[in-house]
Formats: C-alpha cells, sequence, structure tokens
C-alpha cells in the first residue's frame, strides 16, 4: 500500500468512526445535546439514557468481540470455518437471477395495495405536491415551497408522466424504489465481484422499515437516491453517463448536492484508468456549472437572493432562509436515533460495519472500500450541514435512505471475501 493511500484511508477512517461514534452518544444520551447546545433552559438530565442503551451495548460488545476474534483466529475452529464458509460462499449467475426474482416478486406483492392508498389521507405535504403540479411547470406561485418543488424538474416531470400513463401519481414512484433495489445489488456486485454479497445488500434494503414505509409515497420519492446510486454504478462501467445520473439526481432533489464531493472521492479512488478519471472529474465540473445557470435562472430556494422578505417590505434577502448555526449542525445528530428508530439493523451495525470495513482494507486493499466509508460518512453529516445552513430543511425519515443503501451495500462488502 502507497504511503499516501495509507494515510488518506486512515484520514477516511478516522473521520467516519467519529461521526459514527458521536451518532451513536446522541442515540443513547439524547438529553446531552440538547442541555449543552440547546439555547433555552431545559429540566432534562444530560445523561438519562435512552432505550437504544442496552441494544447499542450489548450487540456492538458482542458483534465487535466476534469479529476481533474472528480477525486474530482465536475462534472456536467450527465457528471460524462458519464464518470462513460464508465468506468465500458465491452463487452462479442462473441462481443470483432466480433469486433476485424471487426476491422482487414478493416484495412487489406485498407493496401493491400501498398503491391504492389516497396519499392526501397519508401526508399533509401531499396538498403542496398537489398545488405544485396544477401550475406546473410555472414557479409563479405565492407559496415559496410550490416554487421550490416545481424547480425539482426531472421530479415533476415524473409525476407528471406516472399521472398521465398510469393516472396514478404512486406508480413512478414505485418503480424506482424497485429498480433502487436492483441498482443496490449491482453496485455490491460491482465492488466485491460476489453475487452472493449483492443478495444480501438487497435483503438488508428490503428488510428497513424506513425504505417500506416510503417505497411508494410519491410526496417523499427515491427518484433522487435512485439516480445518484446509478451515478455511482456508472464510474465504473460506463463512466460518460455518471454525470448525466448526478444531474438527474440534483433536479429530483438538491439535497443530494451535499455528495458532491463524496462522488469526486469516488472518482478519485475508482478502479478506471487516469485519463477516464479526468474526463469523469471533468464532465463533473460541466455538471456543476449547468446546475448554478440553471437555479441562478430560476425561482428557486437555493439562489435564495430571489426570495422576498416579508419582514422588510418584499426586498430579496439571503437571511430569508440562509442561517449558519453552530447549534444546530450538533443538536441535528439528535435525529438520527428518532428518524430510524425501526431500523435497528442499519442502527446498530454502524459501528461494527465501520470498523469491520476498516481491517478488511487492511488486508485486501481495496479502494473502493474507503470510498463506502466517505459515502456512510456524508450520509450522516449532510441532515446536520443542510440543518446548520438553513432553517428551510428539517431532517425527515427518507432522508436517512442514502445511509440505509450505503450500510447495505457495506454489509454486503463486509460478508465476502476476495478470492
Amino acid at each position: 500500500m502507497q504511503k499516501s493511500s495509507k494515510i488518506l484511508y486512515h484520514l477516511v477512517f478516522f473521520a467516519t468512526l467519529s461521526v459514527v461514534v458521536f451518532n451513536l452518544f446522541a442515540i443513547i444520551f439524547p438529553s446531552f445535546l440538547l442541555t449543552t447546545f440547546y439555547p433555552y433552559t431545559t429540566n432534562l438530565q444530560p445523561f438519562e439514557s435512552s432505550v437504544w442503551l442496552v441494544p447499542i451495548i450489548s450487540s456492538n460488545s458482542i458483534l465487535l468481540a466476534i469479529g476481533f476474534m474472528y480477525y486474530r483466529k482465536k475462534l472456536p475452529l467450527q465457528i471460524y470455518k462458519g464464518i470462513e464458509f460464508i465468506l468465500n460462499f458465491e452463487i452462479s449467475k442462473k441462481t443470483a437471477l432466480l433469486t433476485g426474482i424471487t426476491i422482487l416478486v414478493i416484495y412487489v406483492g406485498f407493496s401493491l395495495p400501498e398503491l391504492a392508498i389516497d396519499e392526501a389521507t397519508q401526508y399533509d405535504d401531499y396538498g403542496i405536491l398537489k398545488n405544485a403540479l396544477e401550475i406546473w411547470p410555472s414557479t409563479d406561485s405565492d407559496d415559496m415551497y410550490i416554487n421550490e418543488g416545481n424547480t425539482r424538474y426531472v421530479r415533476m416531470l415524473l409525476f407528471d408522466a406516472s399521472i398521465v400513463i398510469f393516472q396514478n401519481i404512486k406508480i413512478l414512484p414505485f418503480v424506482a424504489s424497485i429498480l433502487l433495489v436492483v441498482v443496490t445489488f449491482f453496485l455490491t456486485y460491482q465492488i466485491t465481484q460476489k453475487r452472493f454479497a449483492g443478495i444480501i445488500s438487497m435483503m438488508i434494503l428490503l428488510q428497513s422499515h424506513t425504505f417500506l414505509h416510503f417505497d411508494t409515497i410519491a410526496v417523499y420519492e427515491n427518484f433522487w437516491v435512485l439516480f445518484y446510486v446509478v451515478s455511482l454504478y456508472m464510474i465504473n462501467r460506463k463512466w460518460q453517463y455518471s454525470s448525466i445520473s448526478y444531474l438527474l439526481a440534483i433536479f429530483s432533489k438538491a439535497f443530494i448536492a451535499v455528495f458532491f464531493l463524496s462522488s469526486l472521492y469516488y472518482i478519485c479512488r475508482a478502479t478506471i484508468s487516469t485519463r477516464k478519471k479526468l474526463f469523469t472529474l471533468v464532465s463533473y465540473a460541466a455538471s456543476l456549472i449547468i446546475i448554478l445557470l440553471i437555479f441562478s435562472f430560476g425561482e428557486s430556494i437555493h439562489f435564495i437572493s430571489q426570495f422576498p422578505n416579508f419582514s422588510s417590505g418584499g426586498e430579496s434577502n439571503l437571511s430569508n432562509i440562509i442561517n449558519i448555526s453552530s447549534s444546530e449542525f450538533l443538536l441535528a445528530f439528535n435525529a438520527l436515533g428518532y428518524a430510524l428508530r425501526y431500523d435497528l439493523i442499519i442502527v446498530l451495525s454502524l459501528l461494527p460495519l465501520t470498523l469491520g470495513l476498516f481491517f478488511k482494507f487492511r488486508k485486501e486493499n481495496s479502494k473502493k472500500i474507503d470510498s463506502i466509508l466517505v459515502l456512510i460518512l456524508t450520509a450522516l453529516v449532510a441532515g446536520p450541514v443542510m440543518i446548520m445552513l438553513t432553517d428551510f430543511y428539517f431532517i425527515l425519515p427518507y432522508r436517512f435512505l442514502p445511509l440505509i443503501v450505503f450500510v447495505a451495500v457495506g454489509i454486503g462488502v463486509l460478508l465476502s471475501k476476495r478470492n
């Protein structure tokens, strides 16, 4: 391993580990951040533990002990052989295809009834989306949320197509969720060259309560996550299409802009030629220019100067939405435990996965492993970063879907061994 590569990976690992540990601390002691950084007086006890204390401590202790003993080859022989069997296990293309189709058929079968539910009865935000669709593609509305929604051009176009073609706004969001499961398989397989690892990642994603809850919800669709994961997959497959897919993700939901630097890191660590890396980086730079130009000429909250300051006679003012606050950044880490309170596997695997990927990299020296850690790190800090910068965004559970996907991919990678 080159010295520079080793230093870079250690920096990535310690940054990810620090954020993961801080998140787990905030989950176990949610009152600590509130009593320390909340601007108002509370009667909370800073070290009053949550219901997460026992599950996190017990599961992490067991998994880390098993992992350490396996790494040091101190496990009983039968247990060690069992783990080795799982890590080396592989399935044929035919078996992978049949297994994948079976999983998807079961998933689709159980989810289909949700398409008949009136979304207006599920989420109040659907009213904003409905009003936005009535005037789309116009952004001439007194409601800034409607104007902002109509600047998500790809998202709104797909909604419009779903209504026109299928007479149901939920159809294409559901198709996007199905495709996200498929692309998660292919991204994991691309990294590990193990089809069984891809099946594992599919299962981890499909067991997620958050994914299953929002998979057919139009107002909180998965278009943006799908296009972003496709952009990562295309870096090593067809680099020419990667930046295009990233553009589609941005114009589905601008929240994915936080992952721009992570994409650049993924490109630099990709297993493609230096020439292709340069071309891909240039294409992303061009995409950034396109994004800035489109948003600068459109009425979007991402260029706040176009929004009136209603408290000052209607003049434009950047302070309407931009409000940088370091305390809000730290307080936002409390959101993970609440948002993913039903996703036990995702939360409980964060620390063992981070440490496991670190030791796996030391052993196999795969450039793609540290890229996964960067994606997990970005997914954990994306919400707090947005909360720190603006009062416009709130950390809702569906915004952790990238984290769920990358944890699923990471678990698939961890449970595979390069032959």
